[in-house]
């Protein structure tokens, strides 16, 4: 029996070497298998108590989140083919009611995050902060509340990051521009306050800024002139003042400009219209404006939209809009442009070239002379015209039911004269039409409906 013995132990001491010069190599698949676990099981831990925060749960998307169903298969997670770690939480569109649990940070895997269009309340957790790894941070549409979290800057990889349409308040942090892979950042329809932090300049891949429809105030930073690949600026409705920055037509991607309703005063840039080749939307109404419109604006061929209405733009209008043919929709109304005399229409004629035409309204402004008969030539895609309260003279071109798909015609308080065109009951798309004001004679078709001022 001793014998016997000693060989027992000799081979279990053969065996424990053999295990452990596994184990120096690195070659022991158990230990493999238990790291593996052990990640998986951080990973289950956080999203357990991200449910445990889901009190609102309608279609039942986090039912199935227990133990008896392998992680990586439960409803609105991804994970990594290589190491089975999460990648994704994808709950948007859910109607998920509750608080985002700072257990997220947790997640160190983490690259996507999309929970919009959902009824989360409560705050951005801050450990959010602790996600080297994600790229997009997409929160649009809950009820939100509380600020931003500094600590984003920390997302050193994030790309997008989308929160309208909640209740944040506060300033916007100026950390944000140390976030140098940022293309997208919409915080629009919030209650954020305060000023635009200039080192937004900073965050040089930015091709998307939405802040629209908050309090913020202050004058434009000049700095958001150095984002080259900027295309989507959109600051209406704020209460920003001052100047437009000149530095903004380096911007030459830029493809919309949205500063509309807030108190921005002086001129536009000469160059708006050179200098921005890409430029095809200008939203800048209500506002405080003044000055002759950029005869520039004659070179941005792919402008669809011009809406400049409710500011002091005067002086009679230089644009050739033979260059915009893929113009739309052009506002100009509630200016003081014009002078009061002739030639003041003389670039509706230019209009002629834009196929596309939907809407032109030069309500409310200083225009006189003769109203050209050359509204008879534009396009036939046109659905509003309105020219009313001006100081226009001539008469009604008999050729305005070329207009076929005209909706509504305004020329209130002008001071035009002779009769009203009998071949305007042609017009059968028109569902209102305004003359009051003037000096014109003759019958109103009965067969249409009439609007009087």
């Amino acid at each position: 029996m001793e014998p016997q013995s000693i060989r027992f132990s000799f081979s279990n001491v053969v065996s424990l070497l053999w295990c452990a010069s596994l184990l120096l190599l690195g070659w022991f698949p158990a230990t493999v298998a238990r790291t593996t676990y052990d990640d998986n099981e951080s990973d289950l831990k956080a999203l357990l108590a991200i449910k445990s925060q889901i009190k609102h749960d309608p279609f039942g998307v986090t039912r199935s989140w227990n133990r008896s169903v392998t992680l990586c298969q439960w409803p609105g997670i991804t994970c990594g083919r290589r190491h089975r770690r999460i990648t994704k939480l994808d709950l948007s569109q859910q109607r998920l009611g509750g608080t985002l649990s700072p257990y997220v940070g947790n997640l160190s895997f983490l690259r996507f995050i999309n929970l919009k269009d959902n009824n989360f309340n409560g705050v951005i957790p801050p450990e959010i902060g602790r996600l080297p790894r994600l790229q997009s941070l997409i929160l649009h549409n809950n009820s939100l509340t509380g600020t931003i979290p500094p600590n984003l800057t920390h997302c050193s990889n994030l790309i997008q990051f989308k929160a309208s349409r909640n209740n944040l308040v506060g300033n916007i942090p100026s950390e944000l521009g140390n976030l140098s892979k940022l293309e997208e950042l919409n915080i629009a329809y919030n209650n954020l306050t305060g000023q635009l932090p200039t080192s937004l300049g900073d965050a040089s891949s930015l091709q998307e800024i939405s802040f629209k429809w908050n309090s913020l105030e202050g004058r434009l930073p000049h700095t958001l002139g150095l984002l080259k690949k900027l295309a989507w600026l959109e600051l209406n409705g704020n209460n920003f003042s001052g100047f437009i920055p000149p530095s903004f037509c380096n911007m030459s991607c830029l493809d919309s400009l949205a500063l509309g309703h807030n108190q921005l005063s002086g001129i536009l840039p000469v160059n708006l219209g050179s200098n921005l080749p890409n430029l095809r939307g200008i939203y800048i109404g209500s506002n405080n404006l003044s000055g002759t419109l950029p005869e520039s604006l004659s070179n941005a061929s792919k402008l669809e939209t011009l809406e400049i209405s409710n500011n002091h733009f005067s002086n009679k209008v230089s644009i050739d809009f033979r260059n915009t043919q893929n113009l739309s929709w052009l506002n100009m109304q509630n200016n003081s442009l014009g002078i009061g005399g002739a030639g003041d229409l003389e670039f509706i004629t230019t209009l002629t070239n834009c196929s596309r035409l939907q809407m032109v309204s030069l309500l409310s402004n200083q225009f006189g002379g003769l109203l050209p008969n050359s509204i008879t030539n534009l396009s036939i895609t046109l659905g509003y015209l309105y020219l009313g309260d001006n100081k226009i003279t001539g008469k009604i071109p008999l050729g305005i039911t070329n207009l076929v798909n005209l909706w509504g015609l305004g020329l209130e308080y002008n001071y035009l004269r002779g009769t009203i065109p009998e071949s305007i009951g042609k017009l059968k798309n028109l569902q209102g039409m305004s003359l009051g004001g003037n000096a014109l004679t003759g019958r109103i078709p009965t067969s249409m409906e009439i609007f009087h001022s």
